[in-house]
Parts: C-alpha cells; structure tokens; sequence
C-alpha cells in the first residue's frame, strides 16, 4: 500500500498532533484523489473531526492541490487539474497531508492568476464570509461594526461590505488598524481602548444597522453598539444569557454544506483582483504545527497557509 505523509489526530482522548506515515486514502465513484500543494490552516483544525472515525486521523477541512485519480461517475474534472476543495467531516480524513481526497461537488477550478497560496486562503474564511453576509441582509447606505475583522473572515467580510456600498467600523489590536482601513474600512477601533464602544456609536451616530461577532466572547459589546431593532449576528455562537434588547435579533450564521457557486464566484473576483488575499504568513509543511498554534492564539492577521 503507497504511503504519504499527513498530520494526525492519534485518539479521541487526546488533541495531539503528529506527522507520521498513514496510507494514501481511497477514494469513491463521485470523488477524486488530490495531491496536495498548499492548505489554510484554521482555528477548528485540531478538533474538527466526524464521529464515529478510525485514529489515527489525518486533520484540516481545506486546500488546492492536483487531480491524480479520478472517480468513475465524476464528470467535468480532468487529471492534471488543479482545484480548490474542501473536505469538511469525511471519514477518508482531511487536508493536511501529501495526498487528500474531495468530494466533486466541493471542487472549484484554480484559475492560473491565482497562486496556490492565495487559493489555499479561500474555502473556508470566503465560505463563512459569504453565509455571513447572507445572513448580515445588508444593503446600500447600511452601517455595519465587525468585531475581531483583522483575521481571515473579517477581511473578506469588509470588502465583501464595501462592495455593496455598506460603511464598516471594524476593531482589531492597534497594530493591525491601518491594514484593515487599506481593506475599506471607514472606522477602526482598538479593542483595548476603553472608549472604543463609544467612538463607534458616534461614528455612526447611535448605533449600526448590524453586527458582526466573529471572535467568541465579542457577542455581548457588539449587541451594545446595535441600534434599535438592529441584527447581531455570531460566527461561533453565543451565551445563552446574551438576551435581546431594544429589539434587536440575535442569530448565528447558518451554515450550508457546500456553496460551490458562490464560492466559484469570489474565487474569480479574487482572480481579478477585485477582492484581497490577505496572507500573514506561509509555512512549510514540515512546519505546519507552529502555524496551528498561531493560529489558535486568535491573534493572525489575515490567513496562514502551508505550502507543500
């Protein structure tokens, strides 16, 4: 049996993870064999797991890579192709690692202006940036306030908001204020000034038209800054001792399995530079674990990514 390096989750006990030597994985009539060229590396990547698995289990949910092996009733995919995918809870196991496997309907076709960097970037913070949207309702002349929007989703988030011509405040540590207004956004705020509840409400003159909490914990002073009958809208949940007030909705984003279209459509926007990849830093693979703790510190600005 051919072998293939990955980095694996050993038990359900333990959140250990080690690169070791696992098979390469087999794959079923509606998907195909990736060999991997870079990966985004998440918060959720060390504890994401389906239930009932066998460890060791290889870890992440995204990448871009080449098509080696086809499935017999895939169409439109082509050997040689490189695509971005996801790989959100399939038992084969996921994305860190030499070779994965993808279901073809998560398949969305690299375009040659996008390095494999830049598409590594995409699947996971673009997809929960457009649900995120989705549910934001947002339209024309709209306020929106985006807590912790220096990270992967919140810079897609206030492009995505500027598009359809939308004022973002947005907050972040100091260091990171400048990129974010690069990015668009109107108003930027330290989250470690004491006053910065209130420099948002004035700037947007009583309150915003919606939220955005996407760091945990940010739920209860973003519903402060919500005006009267407004929309606050969580990423990662919420305490269920956050009550409504002033009768403003409080709703987490609705994950969908797969949004191939959308995601195809902000892959080419992407592609023609009309939407940036903001990419802190790159890792190799070898060095992939220290990208999971800087990640899982909640404190990168913009995306990490491996590069096989």
């Amino acid at each position: 049996m051919k072998k293939m390096k990955a980095f694996v989750r050993l038990s359900a006990s333990t959140q250990e993870v080690q690169l070791m030597e696992m098979p390469i994985p087999a794959f079923g009539a509606k998907e195909v064999l990736i060999k991997v060229a870079a990966f985004g590396v998440g918060i959720h990547d060390r504890y994401y797991l389906p239930e009932g698995i066998n460890f060791s289990y290889t870890i992440g949910i995204e990448g871009v890579g080449t098509v080696v092996e086809v499935g017999s009733e895939v169409n439109g995919v082509s050997v040689g192709e490189h695509m971005i995918y996801t790989t959100a809870l399939q038992a084969q196991g996921g994305t860190w690692s030499e070779y994965t496997v993808a279901k073809s309907e998560s398949l969305v076709k690299k375009p040659s202006t996008l390095t494999f960097e830049q598409a590594a970037a995409i699947p996971i913070a673009g997809k929960t940036a457009l649900e995120s949207m989705r549910e934001l309702e947002l339209k024309e002349g709209d306020t929106l306030f985006v807590a912790g929007a220096s990270g992967a989703i919140g810079t897609f988030i206030i492009q995505l908001a500027k598009a359809q011509g939308v004022l973002v405040a947005a907050s972040a540590s100091a260091s990171n204020q400048d990129y974010m207004k690069s990015l668009g956004a109107d108003k930027t705020v330290d989250y470690r000034d004491k006053d910065w509840i209130q420099k948002v409400k004035e700037w947007s003159k009583g309150g915003v038209t919606a939220a955005l909490a996407i760091q945990p914990g940010t739920e209860a002073d973003s519903i402060q800054l919500v005006k009267e009958n407004g929309l606050l809208i969580t990423v990662s949940g919420y305490n269920t001792d956050l009550n409504s007030e002033r009768g403003i909705t409080i709703r987490q984003m609705g994950h969908k399995f797969f949004t191939t279209k959308e995601l195809s459509e902000l892959v080419e926007e992407v592609s023609k530079g009309k939407i940036k990849v903001i990419i802190e830093k790159k890792y190799s693979f070898e060095n992939a674990l220290k990208a999971l703790e800087k990640v899982e510190t909640r404190h990168a600005s913009g995306k990490l990514v491996v590069v096989l």
